[in-house]
């Protein structure tokens, strides 16, 4: 075999290594492992090539060919599955679901996570809420216009308009007045990433608030318009003392939002019970929530998924009942043995929040859950691989929120309905209450 063959083969190799390499770091497998692999291949090819032992070089030549045909077949596959229309979980409650959105101004704020100085604090609010069962009409599209742009994992999770929701965008309130909930994401997320526990809620009888915190998240969408965030809005790594300050602003944002909602105006005008409200929140949404239950005494209770708390409330705890969901070892939740000076700190910081308070605490542990099973990204499809990569933990993600939602309600019928305290639930087995 000639000098020119040779190098057009080993360039060859050295394609098809390359493209194994991109996929294997799409996909979550041991780069090292692969490229010492590939490498050996293609050394060896190039001395079977050289000796003119052809049966050798054509085996090792069907080797990266190999390759390539199960790298296009992946592509492929992930393709098809990038597009698929994919359902969230249906809501359990006897009302079907309408959303209207809202973006608010708060005429007594100054923005401190602007980029420009002195303008006022802009939100955008989703607000999911009961609807007559027999309500027609298509579910709303679950991230319109720019809000499309919430998730980036590209052709490795499914497109968010291929997201199916339950809710009609529009649709009539039922009749009577329902209580508040006023729902904060994770940092970095948005309120139409917690989608499914949103519907839930709205179909058991509550008006759900999603706000996303502006220039905290990694997409807003104000009149039309994206806005990203801001250093100051999304701090890489904060300490605690920046962490105070800046769950101080989510915090005020959800009592302005639990303020206004009874004003929203449209449909909604005099169906929301504001009288009380429950503040819900997930990660440092979920720090917020109760801070804004320690400084609202409209406050009946406040959910925490698996947030680090944050605040004032540290240490002055709260007089109306909480609960902190979490995942096995989390310690926020959970016993834990600390390794780190993370997981102390969130150990200190729940300890001394349960120490403080005077209002009922519960406290339960998702089995099989990891930090972002509590959102929509549980009911995206992501391949298997990279669920450790994005922390979805074993659980079946639909299942998964479903399990949290149960939990969500049964806290809301208890400190907004006098319903009785949300204890263990024989039909979801994967929660464990802790100690």
């Amino acid at each position: 075999m000639g000098q020119g063959r040779v190098r057009r083969v080993f360039w060859w190799c050295c394609g098809c290594a390359a493209l194994f390499i991109v996929f294997a770091a799409a996909t979550g497998y041991g780069i090292g492992a692969l490229i010492a692999v590939l490498a050996g291949v293609i050394t060896l090819l190039a001395r079977a090539i050289r000796r003119r032992r052809r049966r050798w070089a054509k085996v090792l030549l069907a080797m990266p060919l190999a390759v390539l045909l199960a790298l296009v077949g992946t592509v492929g596959y992930l393709g098809v599955r990038h597009v698929l229309p994919r359902s969230l979980p249906a809501p359990t409650g006897p009302y079907r679901v309408g959303r209207a959105t809202f973006d608010w101004t708060d005429p007594g704020r100054i923005d401190p996570l602007a980029p420009e100085p002195g303008r006022h604090r802009e939100l955008s609010v989703w607000v999911w809420y009961p609807a007559p069962a027999s309500t027609p009409g298509r579910p709303a599209p679950y991230a319109p216009g720019h809000w499309a742009r919430m998730l980036r994992f590209g052709i490795l999770a499914n497109r968010l308009d291929a997201v199916r929701t339950h809710a009609v965008a529009g649709a009539p309130v039922a009749a009577g007045s329902f209580p508040l909930v006023v729902l904060e994401p994770g940092m970095g997320l948005a309120a139409p990433q917690f989608t499914a526990l949103a519907e839930d809620l709205a179909s058991h009888g509550y008006v759900v608030a999603g706000l996303t915190p502006t220039y905290s998240a990694n997409v807003t969408v104000l009149d039309g318009h994206l806005v990203a965030s801001t250093p100051a809005g999304k701090p890489q790594d904060p300490d605690r003392a920046g962490g105070d300050r800046l769950v101080a602003e989510w915090a005020a944002d959800a009592r302005f939002v639990a303020g206004r909602m009874p004003a929203a105006g449209g449909s909604l005008t005099g169906h929301v019970d504001a009288v009380h409200v429950a503040y819900v929140g997930h990660s440092f949404g979920g720090a917020a929530s109760l801070q804004a239950c320690h400084d609202d005494p409209r406050c009946a209770g406040a959910a925490d998924m698996d947030g680090t708390p944050y605040g004032p409330v540290v240490r002055q705890g709260l007089t109306a009942p909480m609960m902190l969901l979490g995942t096995p070892g989390d310690c926020l939740a959970a016993a834990c043995h600390p390794t780190g000076a993370v997981e102390a700190d969130i150990d200190t910081a729940s300890r001394s929040l349960r120490a403080a308070s005077t209002g009922p605490s519960f406290r339960y542990e998702v089995a099989g859950a990891k930090h972002f099973n509590f959102t929509d990204y549980g009911a995206y499809y992501i391949p298997a691989p990279l669920h450790g990569l994005v922390q979805l933990g074993p659980i079946d993600g639909d299942r998964c929120l479903t399990v949290v939602s149960a939990y969500l309600t049964a806290f809301a019928d208890h400190v907004l309905r006098g319903g009785p305290a949300p204890h263990p639930d024989g039909r979801y087995p994967e929660v464990h209450p802790v100690a």
